[in-house]
């Protein structure tokens, strides 16, 4: 059976060393750390991820900035919210919670947020930094399925990496830090000819699809090594990630579970950025 690669005690981890970062950054230098977070509507999905981002933020001594905003928001609206945000000197990250309502735009939304405080690592400049190598924030999932793999000394280089799904939050950007690592990546998606042999051949799986376990057992490579990135509600109201758990702890090494896997991840990583901000803009001033 594999090894579980357990998510929640890795990201305390990193919280806890965050923790020791804000307070010697507020002894230091008088800076407090600050997170806005704007949810625009009342979807559930949302409410429950920023709540978990606010704890995040406590427990870290971070200061959470909420703005709440009627689901019949517009878009004028929200982008001027951005702007007042982008000049608050107390805010160093900004989050905007997706999905936005329809009336809005969440590429200009995510274009209008200052590239110096995108701790989500959405922003076309911080597209642009991590194809070429360049300093910026990188978007949070992705870099925490990286530190997923660093923490249970997964060494990519050499390795032939697969990334099921192509998305601009998980798939693309995921692949970009595998290729950097030196992996041999490949990006599958919804026209791929013969999915399971093309997964079949990987050293490291990444599921990022969206879809209830789809990635089956014997889609897996002896030894490999799996990480489920996907969390999906079934009828039940239970959760599940998008491979077969059970099925595929049968034959990787090791396997990352949903939940408990990469979602901690993303909010220990998010809030990583918020604190390298803060350090930033602090050196500036």
């Amino acid at each position: 059976m594999a090894r579980i690669i357990d998510g929640k005690k890795i990201a305390l981890g990193i919280r806890q060393g965050l923790k020791t970062e804000v307070e010697q950054l507020t002894q230091e230098r008088g800076v407090v750390p600050g997170l806005a977070v704007v949810l625009v509507g009342a979807n559930p999905a949302s409410q429950v991820y920023v709540r978990m981002k606010k704890k995040a933020c406590e427990e870290v001594g971070i200061a959470s900035f909420s703005h709440e905003l009627p689901v019949d928001t517009t878009e004028l609206t929200l982008l001027a919210l951005v702007e007042q945000l982008n000049q608050d000197s107390k805010v160093h990250g900004i989050l905007v919670q997706l999905p936005l309502p329809k009336q809005i735009s969440e590429q200009k939304v995510i274009e209008a947020i200052s590239p110096a405080k995108d701790v989500d690592g959405f922003h076309p400049y911080s597209s642009g930094q991590l194809m070429t190598g360049g300093p910026g924030f990188w978007p949070c999932t992705p870099w925490g399925v990286m530190e997923l793999l660093r923490v249970e000394g997964v060494d990519p280089s050499g390795k032939t990496a697969v990334v099921i799904g192509r998305s601009n939050i998980v798939g693309k950007p995921v692949a970009l830090m595998l290729l950097a690592a030196h992996a041999t990546v490949t990006i599958c998606h919804s026209r791929t000819p013969d999915l399971p042999k093309v997964v079949r051949g990987a050293d490291i799986v990444i599921a990022a699809v969206g879809r209830p376990r789809m990635v089956k057992g014997d889609w897996i490579k002896e030894g490999a090594i799996v990480i489920d990135v996907g969390t999906n509600r079934l009828d039940d109201g239970s959760l599940c990630g998008d491979v077969d758990f059970d099925a595929a702890s049968k034959h990787a090494a090791a396997i990352s579970p949903s939940p408990g896997g990469v979602g901690p991840m993303t909010i220990a990583m998010l809030v990583k950025n918020t604190v390298e901000s803060a350090k930033a803009s602090s050196a500036i001033s």
